[in-house]
């Protein structure tokens, strides 16, 4: 992990180099000084049902911040950057505690991030126990904070393009991220690991999805970038094993997991296909055994990746030139030519 922890990934993200000399400490107190969420979100998220899924929650959260950080109240690019970085732990840990019917836990600025996040989240805990969960979770935050043009941060691009704010962008971006397909896949790797119950029925699984007839898919294997070994789920894998033996838990889906990466890269079915474990396939058990609720992962997705997203969209803005246009993707007609 980076030395400085998250807030110098964040900073790297926003100014293209690692912090120097005071840089990363003068970050941390501005990030830290907002992590207070807004009374107009906390409010927003008080009015939702607590039944409501977290990521709807999250979209209007964000178009909470974009109603108050609009016209007057604008803020300079960098700002509105910074102050979705430092309020965003805040907002999720708000949802989390609403929608688990528990009274929200103020922050303290006196901590680090994922540290103050921590707090916000689970309140006070063992020493031992607290510092496990804010290892693991600052690696899965690093791991997940930035990862060129996927359909969020290309979302997020495209609204910024026609002017929008950066919270209404986030807003956008969250709402493709909760999508199945994108930020819902370790919730689908936990699913089907579960399904599958124990290293013994690993072998049935695996016929099942080689035979194509059976519609049951290998969730957590395959990238649309990485033609081979994700190195996230490398690093993400040590962590689970490290987090569950720390934590002392016994949780059997890592069993499974291990069982299941074994058998899938010693099939050349999947070599051949070039299906190796992605990012997605440790980190649920991680978020399991740390004692995040499944219907949080994207959530948790989303608080990493806003700072990519701020980033992405603070790069564009920052840098615009008169020749930068709206995205606009062209369509090319492929139906019927002079139909009757």
């Amino acid at each position: 992990m980076a030395d400085g922890g998250f807030c110098s990934i964040a900073y790297l993200l926003l100014h293209g180099t690692m912090p120097q000399g005071h840089e990363l400490a003068d970050f941390v107190a501005t990030v830290s000084r907002g992590y207070n969420v807004h009374t107009q979100v906390v409010d927003v998220i008080r009015a939702l049902p607590r039944n409501a899924p977290p990521m709807a929650i999250l979209i209007a959260s964000f178009a909470a911040l974009a109603a108050h950080y609009h016209g007057a109240n604008s803020l300079d690019p960098l700002r509105s950057a910074i102050v979705a970085i430092s309020q965003v732990p805040g907002i999720v840990a708000n949802i989390y505690r609403h929608t688990s019917n528990m009274p929200p836990i103020e922050a303290d600025p006196s901590l680090g991030y994922v540290q103050n996040f921590v707090h916000m989240m689970f309140g006070d805990l063992h020493e031992t126990r607290k510092n496990i969960i804010c290892r693991a979770l600052e690696a899965i935050f690093i791991m997940h904070a930035d990862h060129e043009q996927n359909a969020s941060t290309a979302t997020v691009r495209a609204t910024g393009s026609a002017g929008a704010n950066l919270f209404a962008c986030l807003s956008s971006g969250a709402a493709t991220l909760w999508g199945p397909a994108h930020g819902g896949a370790n919730e689908a790797v936990v699913k089907m690991l579960e399904e599958i119950g124990s290293p013994a029925r690993v072998g049935e699984f695996i016929e099942k999805v080689k035979g194509k007839e059976s519609g049951v898919r290998l969730m957590g294997f395959g990238h649309r970038v990485y033609k081979n070994y994700d190195p996230r789920a490398l690093i993400i894998r040590d962590i689970c094993k490290e987090t569950l033996n720390g934590l002392g838990a016994d949780d059997p889906l890592l069993d499974v997991a291990i069982a299941l990466e074994k058998a899938a890269l010693e099939d050349e079915y999947f070599v051949k296909r070039s299906l190796y474990p992605n990012v997605d396939f440790y980190s649920g058990i991680v978020l399991r055994a740390v004692g995040v609720p499944v219907n949080m992962f994207t959530a948790f997705f989303a608080l990493a990746r806003t700072t990519g997203w701020s980033a992405q969209w603070y790069e564009m803005v920052d840098k615009q030139h008169e020749d930068n246009k709206i995205c606009r993707p062209r369509q090319l007609y492929t139906g019927k030519m002079n139909a009757e």
